[in-house]
């Protein structure tokens, strides 16, 4: 079954230098766009991570220093790999919980102010999990009955989604053809942050998921602890929770105002 698009969506899939969305770094992206018309585009990059790559990491992908030494750094190719996905919804494998969180602490590291509000996410592993409880491989061979040749390369990874979500479309009549369904259908918190460190409470108020104020309204802790704001933006959290953080505080004081 191809997919139902009112605008184009990006699969992708990244290889990294480990699973720390904070800290780690991007080796590889491949990015296939789907057109609503059922073109297609699709991009891959080797990228130099700046830091080493940890022999575990590259037991993984099979990505080594040597190979990237003399690949572009993320912030040359920032441009690139946003114009190929500002207009598009986007779609991955396990991407709620660490291709998108790290895509965009990397895009904001490279000084390109990327967010989620205009766009939805579709994520084929919560579809998975929610019906087969698979890996990657599994899941292409279950659904596509194929073997996933070259796994752990972001461009095999990347096109194995890509089929898996048009074969779980075919196989699950109660799956509606609607990315934004889809979204919907593969959150699993909802997180305002990509990290879950903020997340919204029944009354849509976002509140703190951590730490000594877990379950507390974001905006009143802002107000009778203003040091925790510093604190949060000076320790190590990832720099998209610090937007979000900030977005919260200035539209709180903008109400003041």
């Amino acid at each position: 079954m191809e997919l139902k698009l009112n605008r184009p969506i990006c699969f992708f899939d990244l290889e990294t230098t480990g699973i720390d969305v904070a800290r780690d770094r991007i080796v590889e992206i491949s990015i296939l766009k789907v057109f609503p018309n059922g073109n297609k585009e699709s991009k891959t990059w080797l990228v130099n991570p700046t830091i080493p790559i940890p022999p575990h990491s590259t037991a993984v992908h099979g990505i080594t220093d040597e190979k990237v030494a003399n690949e572009p750094v993320f912030k040359e190719l920032a441009s690139h790999v946003y114009n190929m996905i500002k207009d598009s919804d986007l779609a991955g494998f396990n991407s709620d919980r660490f291709d998108i969180p790290l895509l965009a602490e990397e895009l904001l590291r490279a000084e390109v102010d990327f967010d989620m509000k205009n766009r939805v996410a579709v994520d084929v592993q919560t579809i998975f999990h929610k019906k087969e409880e698979r890996t990657l491989s599994a899941a292409y061979r279950f659904y596509c009955n194929e073997s996933l040749d070259n796994a752990h390369s972001a461009e095999a990874d990347t096109n194995a989604t890509y089929e898996i979500l048009k074969a779980q479309l075919d196989r699950y009549e109660d799956l509606e053809n609607d990315i934004k369904s889809l979204s919907e259908f593969t959150k699993r918190k909802r997180s305002v942050d990509f990290a879950g460190f903020i997340a919204l409470n029944e009354e849509e108020q976002e509140i703190f998921t951590f730490g000594k104020h877990k379950g507390a309204l974001v905006e009143e802790v802002l107000e009778k602890e203003p040091g925790y704001f510093g604190w949060i933006q000076n320790a190590d959290f990832p720099l998209y929770t610090k937007k979000v953080l900030t977005g919260i505080k200035l539209r709180k004081l903008n109400t003041k105002l």
